[in-house]
């Protein structure tokens, strides 16, 4: 199976400091050891650069020089698949905006799906589980330990889960 990963993923990958950092480490190695393919798409090393150059004063920011950034990038563009942008991931995004009344900067996020679905992708990891519960036929996993996201009475359309990529006594 492939797994897009989305940008939030690869922040707390990279930030030891971050409270969910080994949830991301033991989800990323418990995919690995299964041998999934594991993807990223060019919107979401962009996003990954900004926050990463981004002075921490501003929105999270981590304050990295570009060259660090730039070594990070190298890291994920070597052991990730990149799914390239084409004109059919901009037909299909378009296509989402207006199937689902997007707005906002959920726009990126419609992206993300664009790209899942071009590519043939059903699964995607992320901490934002609530973000994509609108869009059908994708599944998201949730890398953190607990129940799913609850709906807020809104039916949801894509399906929703949180896989506890480890066990228990491992963290």
């Amino acid at each position: 199976m492939s797994y897009l990963f989305d940008t939030n993923i690869f922040l707390r990958l990279t930030n030891k400091a971050d409270p969910a950092h080994t949830l991301a480490v033991e989800a990323l190695r418990t995919l690995r050891k299964r041998r999934e393919m594991l993807c990223f798409t060019p919107q979401v090393l962009a996003e990954f650069w900004s926050v990463c150059t981004r002075p921490p004063s501003a929105r999270g920011g981590f304050g990295l020089l570009p060259y660090e950034a730039e070594r990070r990038a190298r890291i994920i563009e070597h052991y990730f698949r990149l799914l390239p942008d084409s004109v059919a991931t901009y037909q299909e995004w378009r296509q989402l905006l207006v199937r689902h009344t997007v707005a906002g900067v959920k726009v990126h996020d419609a992206r993300l799906i664009a790209s899942m679905k071009v590519y043939s992708i059903t699964y995607l990891l992320t901490f934002n589980a609530e973000d994509f519960t609108r869009y059908p036929g994708i599944t998201v996993v949730a890398p953190q330990c607990g129940a799913p996201h609850k709906s807020s009475g809104h039916e949801r359309s894509a399906a929703v889960m949180v896989i506890v990529l480890f066990k228990q006594g491992d963290m």
